[in-house]
């Protein structure tokens, strides 16, 4: 049976977050209020955990989760390679609805799905997932809903959607800000590329940026991809907040508390966010 925590009531906040960060890190599921959507997350590092979240969604490994972080030091320890712009980026957008797909850390050891060595990184802007983020590091997070049903935006769609078996903790943090969706930017390229239009448009990314490929329209001649560009896309695919798609070295297999990276360790040391940033999210991602 779910546990569900009205986050509005001070008392009940504070004791929904250290359980929901208990459950977290027994590899458990939870549900989480965003920015954008809500989210049903999980430890990132935990790949029976991870499993467990894309089995509940109804998805397979080819639609990898996109991963919260409460702290700008906590997501540069997952990114290999923030290419020219990720840290104007982050601290001109973050926390809020920016989702950026960047080069994993080689030596990370997780397993989000299969991907070949990307992942989509996201801090949201919303109180109660950075002070669970500040307890758990990293997690893996998705839209809190079954595969192709609208995302939820607040706790009771999620809970119809979810129901009260498979979700440890419920966060209730009340209505989500905005239904308008994270916009994902791929920074793998040399130039950044918008994978999916959001609440941060091209001519803000291109106020920081410069120059940036937008949004392929249907209809549109696909390009030949890049190794590693159609995961990508596959990670961008309608999600919310900062669920979002986010993908995950090919290489991750097992991984153990003690094994986890620095990242772990800067999200569940991180206290404020470092930045400010603009809300929004969609309907289907967190």
């Amino acid at each position: 049976m779910s546990r569900i925590y009205d986050c509005a009531d001070e008392t009940a906040r504070k004791d929904g977050i250290a359980d929901a960060a208990s459950a977290v890190r027994r590899g458990d599921l939870v549900v989480l209020p965003t920015d954008t959507v809500y989210g049903i997350g999980t430890d990132a590092f935990n790949p029976k955990a991870v499993a467990n979240l894309l089995e509940t969604k109804g998805r397979g490994r080819d639609m990898p989760p996109p991963v919260l972080v409460g702290s700008m030091r906590a997501a540069t320890a997952l990114i290999d390679d923030l290419g020219n712009h990720g840290r104007d980026l982050m601290e001109e957008f973050w926390p809020g609805p920016l989702t950026l797909v960047c080069t994993a850390t080689p030596s990370l050891s997780w397993d989000l799905g299969d991907t070949k060595g990307t992942v989509a990184v996201r801090m949201p802007m919303d109180p109660v997932a950075l002070e669970l983020l500040k307890e758990t590091g990293p997690m893996a997070v998705s839209s809190a809903n079954k595969s192709g049903q609208p995302a939820a935006v607040n706790a009771g769609e999620a809970i119809e959607q979810l129901g009260d078996e498979d979700v440890a903790v419920y966060l209730d943090g009340g209505e989500t800000d905005s239904p308008v969706a994270s916009t994902i930017v791929d920074l793998t390229y040399a130039v950044p590329r918008v994978l999916r239009s959001g609440a941060i448009s091209i001519e803000q990314l291109r106020a920081v940026c410069g120059t940036v490929i937008g949004e392929l329209r249907k209809g549109r001649t696909r390009p030949k991809k890049a190794e590693g560009e159609e995961d990508a896309e596959q990670a961008a695919e309608t999600t919310g907040a900062e669920t979002t798609g986010a993908q995950a070295p090919a290489s991750g297999t097992s991984a153990s508390e003690a094994s986890k990276p620095e990242a772990h360790q800067a999200g569940a040391a991180a206290t404020e966010p470092e930045t400010d940033g603009s809300q929004g999210t969609d309907r289907s991602e967190s």
